[in-house]
């Protein structure tokens, strides 16, 4: 399977190839992470990506022990086709 790319902070390169969303869920789905952006534009867009991708982009949001990343903002790439 093809996954997306997703950050936690800021990519340092060919940023003008990524975009930015606010976390509105997460979920698991076949074990692989999957993250429901809102884009500034105000549309949704999902994200699956495995689950030690899922696990790392989390763990570098700056959230408190027992925070959700709903609302923390990421930088995105989705997958073509």
């Amino acid at each position: 399977m093809s996954h997306d790319r997703v950050r936690a902070r800021k990519p340092t390169h060919d940023v003008d190839r990524w975009s930015v969303g606010t976390v509105e869920r997460t979920t698991r789905r076949s074990g692989d992470a999957v993250f429901e952006l809102r884009t500034d534009e105000g549309e949704t867009v999902e994200l699956v990506v495995t689950a030690a991708i899922g696990e790392l982009v989390v763990s570098r949001l700056d959230l408190e022990a027992d925070e959700s990343p709903v609302v923390a903002r990421v930088w995105y790439r989705k997958r073509d086709g």
